[in-house]
């Protein structure tokens, strides 16, 4: 993320709403709707960016985020009509054409990288089911980005990781938790009795590049594959040449 994007815990396009108590860790900001309500009962760690300069610069940094998400990241896996409930993913880069619905856990399997970055990349929506988590095996949720084509919604007492970056909008119902940064472009973030955290660990890294870490490379088995076919035609070639001098 962008460095005036890393404060914020909640970025929108229209409105911020947020119903009953709730806390935000981090900064909240909306460009270029003028709207936030609902501080208090809602609380703000951070400060409230009502299309301001900084709010206005933010959104800049989240368009950068989005665009560099996008169908130029080769996939590493397509997953659509796969429920991730269940799932346990390395590193990589995985996408959807259409909808992505989380139902029980997901678990992210960092492969001892502390630095390991999973994106998830939607044509539409993402959508979870109550009582849904997110879990790490090493690895934090800074790594993960999920980077949505138009709207996501998060069901409740989901426990959620990660930074969402929605075109559209954002909801968070009643209970659930977000360990990362809802990041709405266009449309509005709404909340309901939700804490979320902008992670300490992003906040003290480092200014990031572009992409939000070490963009992923190809699975292990596809080296694998390519060390096998250089060998197959190595050993072609000398099986070739060795008949041609027979031959002479």
């Amino acid at each position: 993320m962008g460095p005036n994007l890393s404060p914020f815990a909640v970025l929108a396009g229209s409105t911020v709403t947020c119903t009953g108590p709730g806390t935000i860790t981090g900064d909240v900001g909306l460009s270029p709707g003028t709207s936030i309500t609902g501080f208090p009962p809602c609380l703000a760690t951070g400060t409230l960016h009502a299309a301001d300069a900084t709010a206005l610069a933010a959104q800049g940094d989240l368009t950068t985020a989005f665009t560099t998400l996008g169908p130029t990241l080769p996939c590493t896996q397509d997953l659509t009509g796969t429920n991730l409930g269940g799932l346990t993913l390395t590193p990589g880069v995985y996408c959807f054409s259409t909808s992505a619905q989380l139902t029980g856990v997901l678990t992210l399997n960092s492969l001892g990288n502390p630095n390991a970055v999973w994106v998830f990349r939607t044509g539409s929506t993402l959508t979870t089911a109550s009582g849904s988590s997110v879990v790490f095996i090493g690895g934090n949720a800074c790594g993960a980005q999920w980077r949505i084509g138009s709207s996501a919604t998060l069901g409740t007492t989901t426990n959620f990781s990660g930074n969402i970056l929605a075109q559209d909008s954002i909801t968070l119902n009643t209970g659930a938790t977000l360990t990362g940064r809802a990041l709405a472009r266009t449309g509005a973030v709404t909340l309901d009795g939700n804490n979320i955290t902008n992670s300490s660990v992003c906040a003290a890294a480092p200014a990031p590049p572009p992409f939000p870490g070490p963009v992923p490379t190809l699975p292990e088995i596809g080296a694998w594959a390519l060390l096998v076919v250089l060998l197959g035609s190595g050993a072609y070639l000398l099986s070739r040449r060795t008949s041609m001098g027979a031959n002479r």
